[in-house]
């Protein structure tokens, strides 16, 4: 490739060598280093006048220091009088917060395509964006480009009996993706909602309620199926600390499973007068106060598992292979709820969870890898994994995406079409 430099940083150096052994090119000379005082340092070692400039930068743990290496790096090359600076990004950081999710949050995500912009990136190229609008806080192209027909491939070659599989969205906000692959493998889905606001008591009333629907028609004698509410379609259960109790559980046990895992509270503080100050209190009930009811990021904070929930699956799985999917595994506690849900009381024979970026911040990934109930984890290499974590972890498969970059890259610059792509990604791999 004339006329073309690709640049590897330092969050994912494997994948930007993968990228550039199928392009058949080697990684353009580049010195980045850190001063004594935490400063970034970047020195280009090869002319790029002229040249189509390519800069590969991932999300890594190291999230700050890298986005900053990967500005200065497309500031020098703007510097060197680069005829097109294209920041590819596999796993595009900050992606949680594209939007106002409190009062006085921040979109960092729309601060962070600024940034990228007046850097001077021309284009550019991301895998799976957490929300698609994101491509809207740019104001130059940007590609986004989908793992779903590779993550399929996977699926059809590697899980038996795929056919009668059903692909599980574990909130209602990926829903919109779980229908796209279920699309393509031609399967059926489901959908989870995991409710907080809901109490022991509604839950006991909604199981009463149902049992007593099907009872009374059987007694009268109605052959009616659309009033009729199949436990099979609809399967509710209780989250205790981030577990899911069985349906047969009574109340003492649900208290001391609870109980084992409870902390000590503290108590609040009172103002000179003995009255309970209410700074607290503004601030919980402000939190409360959410732009979006349904949001998934939340999942898996601590103030959100520390509430007892109830757990609700709308679909069947019973005696199928359930496929959990959402485009990134962050935190293990509503995969593993969602698992022992779909395992333990609606009779789904086997559990995996498919994502696109496997960040697995702290132990998600032991935790995910030693729960009895998931019988995969499938994630592809657009964010760095450590070597040990991936030989410890017998149930997690890392697919190879780098071959979606390379086409990408090599299309646009010869000024192909990239939108073929986002049909037939599989056959590129």
């Amino acid at each position: 490739m004339r006329k073309c430099k690709v640049f590897v940083g330092n969050s994912h150096p494997k994948l930007g060598k993968l990228v550039c052994e199928r392009l058949g090119i080697e990684p353009a000379p580049v010195t980045l280093k850190k001063f004594a005082n935490g400063e970034t340092s970047v020195q280009i070692g090869v002319s790029v006048r002229d040249e189509d400039v390519y800069i590969i930068q991932s999300g890594s743990p190291e999230t700050n220091d890298h986005i900053m290496e990967l500005l200065i790096l497309i500031s020098a090359c703007k510097g060197g009088s680069a005829a097109k600076i294209t920041a590819v990004i596999p796993s595009f950081p900050y992606a949680k917060q594209s939007k106002m999710k409190k009062h006085r949050g921040a979109i960092t995500a729309r601060m962070l395509a600024n940034l990228l912009i007046m850097a001077g990136a021309d284009h550019v190229v991301s895998m799976d964006l957490h929300a698609s609008q994101m491509q809207g806080f740019f104001s130059k192209p940007v590609d986004n480009l989908y793992a779903g027909p590779t993550l399929a491939r996977w699926i059809r070659h590697n899980i038996e009996d795929y056919q009668d599989a059903v692909v599980v969205s574990k909130n209602p906000g990926g829903a919109k993706r779980v229908t796209s692959l279920a699309d393509q493998l031609k399967i059926n889905f489901a959908m989870i909602h995991t409710d907080r606001e809901r109490n022991k008591e509604s839950y006991g009333h909604s199981r009463q309620h149902q049992q007593s629907v099907v009872s009374t028609l059987e007694e009268d004698g109605q052959v009616e199926e659309e009033d009729v509410i199949c436990s099979s379609d609809l399967q509710t259960a209780r989250i205790v600390k981030g577990h899911v109790l069985d349906e047969e559980a009574s109340e003492e046990a649900a208290q001391a499973f609870a109980a084992k895992f409870a902390k000590p509270v503290r108590s609040p503080k009172t103002s000179v007068t003995g009255q309970k100050s209410s700074d607290a209190a503004f601030a919980q009930k402000e939190s409360e106060i959410n732009y979006d009811n349904n949001n998934s990021d939340d999942e898996d904070e601590p103030e959100f598992n520390a509430s007892e929930k109830v757990i609700t699956l709308v679909g069947n799985v019973q005696n199928r292979a359930a496929i959990i999917v959402d485009d990134m595994i962050d935190k293990h506690a509503a995969f593993i709820a969602a698992a022992e849900h779909l395992r333990k009381n609606c009779g789904a024979k086997k559990c995996y969870i498919v994502a696109t970026h496997g960040i697995f911040s702290n132990d998600c990934l032991e935790r995910l890898n030693s729960c009895p109930y998931i019988d995969g984890i499938i994630v592809t290499n657009t964010y760095p994994i450590p070597e040990e974590q991936v030989q410890k972890c017998t149930k997690l498969t890392v697919i190879d995406v780098s071959p979606i970059f390379a086409e990408c890259i090599r299309r646009d610059h010869f000024g192909e079409s990239i939108s073929v792509l986002f049909d037939s990604l599989a056959s590129v791999v």
